[in-house]
């Protein structure tokens, strides 16, 4: 998809709001500003509101987080060149866009096969290189890890342990918790094989977070 003069200009904008909402790590803000978020949006009604700070659906009942949300969970993840990242739900696939501009090893998890193989043809054709694998979030990927940082793109009703256990010592998660409502955005940061801090950063309304395969 023609990425044009217009659309960066939009981006510059949106860089330009989400700035202006709290987000200040500015690796995350350049690559909100790089990646070409219409390319992501599937109803082609919906592309000239690509740039607006807002979700949208992306079909099998899965929505595009709004750029700020995004761009929050990036932030809070700290993610750092050549991390290896476990993100749980691809969807469309544009957080591990943002994850791989700012340098990351993305290894996305997806249960919905539509999405999943929309998204590694997309991602593909825009010459990001990832990881990608159709399965049950809830499970992670254990013979992947350890994973510096592990990133949960939909609402879970607790923390998993399973991915707790894939997440190095030092490393951080970043999983919203909460009902079918409204989650709060949790950070988990592991201490040492058996400790722990979780600390909670804010109220967020996400996709619920199911298990087994679509």
């Amino acid at each position: 998809m023609e990425d044009t003069y217009r659309h960066k200009g939009l981006r510059r904008l949106l860089v330009e709001e989400i700035a202006g909402k709290g987000i200040t790590d500015e690796k995350v803000l350049e690559a909100i500003g790089k990646v070409p978020r219409h390319a992501f949006i599937r109803d082609s009604a919906l592309i000239q509101f690509a740039y607006q700070d807002q979700a949208f659906p992306i079909g099998a009942g899965q929505t595009i987080s709004q750029p700020y949300t995004v761009a929050f969970q990036t932030q809070l993840l700290q993610v750092n060149s050549f991390d290896k990242i476990l993100e749980i739900g691809t969807g469309s696939g544009y957080q591990a866009a943002i994850l791989c501009e700012m340098g990351a090893r993305v290894y996305t998890i997806e249960r919905q096969r539509e999405l999943h193989v929309k998204a590694q043809q997309l991602l593909g054709k825009m010459g990001y290189k990832l990881h990608f694998y159709y399965g049950d979030g809830y499970a992670g990927l254990p013979a992947y890890a350890p994973f510096d940082k592990i990133l949960v793109t939909a609402g879970a009703d607790k923390i998993p342990d399973t991915l707790v256990q894939q997440l190095k010592t030092g490393g951080r998660m970043v999983i919203p918790v909460g009902n079918s409502e409204q989650q709060k955005m949790i950070l988990i940061e592991k201490i040492s094989e058996t400790e722990t801090t979780v600390t909670q950063h804010g109220t967020f309304a996400f996709v619920p977070f199911l298990k087994g395969k679509a």
